[in-house]
């Protein structure tokens, strides 16, 4: 195919901004059209004073307001239709369908001598900003910064920021890019809470959606139907046109959102929302540019950029050098799949392809993901490509996330399907890998409140939500007559509020004193902190259990997890033996004093971890 870039070089800077004198400039592409006018606004909405727009050269129009600076607010008239808010905006305080606002980055940033985050060590926190706090903002969540950092997590994951319709959303209907949605504070609440970060000694990681837009809010077709092709597909629909007829400024598009997260607000990377829906025959890929890009707009800076993509392919981040696409890491949902099909028992949808039999996680665990060309029943067809060459810190592992929380009927966390042993269990394995660890906001202290679907659509298209989520679970037998929370109601979006005062009471409390202790050794043990292939083994030892073997400057370490039933398992004779961490001690929540190991044999009994230290 004609490579996309073909006049991306051409494609000039769009939307509004300020310059010297001072004086608002506005450019728009808006191929195919006669006449655009910018339309003031008042702050309370009403529109005033008419811009009229002159043509440029690509298809572009613009205007200039002297005399005016950051803070006008307007809306754009295609061809006497509209107005419309202006799809570059960079600020939108009265939701996706009013008037655009002009902003500049001017904020006063401390973190001068901050450098990023070392891959090599990341323990990530996935954050839903509208639910984490009471107030659901972003300076509502500096006060928590603190204790996360005291945990051991050293990153956060925002969810997406992009302005999305109504009050309460998951941030996945975004449809302003580069616009913070204004309920969680806007513009200035999120470079609050990033500077806050780095000066806790964590990484901000944004969430953005790039392989579609939002149903409601979508502006982009009044501009110009080039923003999406017929000729590829996605679950929304049509696909966003990366590499047909005059893509280059749909391209820039997103390359130039990318830029603006981490030059404008200092984030330290991007987490890329079902990346295997960005579609894109040209050469080189979106995502080969993307990555480039975001490295770029931090000169001195590590950024780092994930991609959620279920293919389980290679290429996503092997380097460019070696013909891949240079990602720093890709989620990998093998591990979880594995671990609920051992621990709860999940057997419909996806699971039919996976057994949680002790040597199928610990196949998953030497790997990084189990699929490496297999054929799926569900699926029909081979995924995966072999991962063995890739470094352990590219798979992003978890026991949940919004999505495995979420896309539950009921929004039930892990610890509503499984018992608290096998919590702890499960947690002490996903900590103790190679691999890069994501928490879901809560699972620390092994929140009891659920994380449920919820949204805040016009009433017409909130209807077609309702009945369509309902009707996504009608047909598994175990909700057979159960009535599944409506995602419009404002008591679904309450009840998934974390209420962090759990923490601090049994048996919460234990649970967080676990993770605690578990992130402390995975942070200072030696054999832990080398995470390189070679350094660790995993194998089955019997049929329901399995140990994680983790080697480093001499150093040894036996992470033993049981899955169910009785096991006795004899350790290398002539060995000392020392245990590290019990999983049932009281300290962590369970109800065994005595550690698992006697005389040189590791004694189990149901769901339970001991990390044991081999010496001599």
């Amino acid at each position: 195919m004609e490579r996309a870039e073909e006049s991306r070089a051409a494609v000039p800077r769009l939307g509004a901004w300020v310059e010297q004198g001072p004086q608002v400039r506005w450019r728009v592409w808006a191929p195919g059209h006669r006449q655009l006018d910018v339309i003031l606004h008042d702050a309370e909405g009403k529109p005033g004073r008419v811009l009229p727009m002159s043509p440029e050269p690509g298809g572009c129009f613009g205007a200039v307001l002297e005399g005016a600076g950051a803070g006008v607010r307007y809306k754009l008239r295609v061809d006497g239709e509209g107005p419309f808010p202006d799809p570059w905006s960079r600020s939108q305080p009265q939701g996706v369908h009013g008037p655009s606002e002009v902003v500049v980055p001017d904020f006063a940033w401390t973190d001068a001598g901050w450098r990023g985050p070392d891959p090599e060590s990341l323990v990530v926190y996935e954050v839903h900003v509208g639910t984490a706090t009471p107030e659901g903002t972003f300076e509502a969540l500096i006060p928590k910064l603190e204790g996360l950092r005291e945990l051991g997590v050293n990153t956060l994951e925002l969810m997406p920021l992009a302005s999305f319709p109504g009050s309460r959303n998951w941030g996945y209907d975004g449809v302003d890019l580069f616009a913070p949605v204004h309920v969680y504070g806007g513009p200035t609440g999120l470079r609050r809470l990033i500077d806050a970060a780095h000066a806790h000694g964590l990484a901000v990681l944004i969430d953005v959606v790039y392989n579609h837009f939002g149903p409601d809010g979508n502006y982009l077709r009044c501009y110009s139907p080039h923003y999406f092709t017929g000729r590829h597909h996605t679950p929304w629909g049509d696909a966003i046109n990366y590499d047909g007829e005059q893509s280059a400024p749909v391209r820039e598009l997103v390359l130039s959102n990318v830029e603006m997260w981490i030059r404008d607000y200092h984030a330290d990377g991007l987490r890329l929302d079902a990346a295997h829906a960005i579609v894109d025959d040209s050469s080189p890929h979106l995502l080969s540019e993307l990555v480039a890009r975001a490295r770029a707009s931090a000169p001195g800076r590590r950024v780092l950029v994930i991609a959620e993509d279920d293919r389980n392919e290679a290429r996503l981040v092997r380097p460019a050098a070696e013909g891949g696409l240079g990602l720093d890491g890709v989620w990998a949902d093998d591990l979880h799949h594995q671990l609920r099909r051992a621990f709860a028992g999940d057997n419909e949808g996806y699971y039919l392809d996976y057994t949680g039999s002790a040597e199928d996680i610990a196949r998953t665990l030497r790997q990084g993901w189990f699929y490496e060309g297999q054929v799926m029943r569900n699926q029909g067809h081979a995924r995966g490509t072999p991962a063995g060459t890739l470094p352990p810190r590219c798979f992003v592992h978890c026991i949940q996330n919004h999505d495995q929380v979420g896309n539950r009927a009921h929004g039930e966390r892990l610890g509503h399907d499984v018992s608290p042993a096998a919590f702890r269990a499960m947690s002490t394995l996903l900590l103790l890998s190679p691999y890069t660890p994501l928490l879901f906001m809560g699972q620390e202290w092994n929140a009891s409140t659920p994380f449920l679907y919820f949204t805040d659509h016009h009433e017409e298209l909130g209807r077609l939500v309702t009945a369509g989520r309902r009707k996504e679970f009608a047909c598994f037998a175990r909700f057979a007559g159960d009535t599944v929370p409506d995602p419009q109601a404002w008591e679904t979006f309450e009840r998934s509020r974390l209420d962090w005062s759990e923490a601090e009471r049994p048996p919460h409390a234990q649970v967080r004193a676990l993770y605690r202790e578990l992130l402390r050794l995975r942070a200072t043990e030696p054999s832990l902190e080398a995470r390189a292939r070679g350094g660790y083994e995993a194998r089955a030892v019997g049929d329901n259990a399995l140990a994680l073997e983790r080697q480093a400057a001499g150093q040894r370490l036996l992470v033993f997890v049981n899955v169910k039933g009785p096991l006795e398992h004899r350790l290398p004779g002539g060995s000392r033996a020392q245990v590290v961490l019990w999983s049932e001690a009281p300290a962590f929540g369970g109800a065994v004093e005595a550690p698992p190991l006697r005389e040189g044999l590791v004694r189990l009994e149901g769901p339970s971890a001991v990390v044991v230290r081999i010496t001599g």
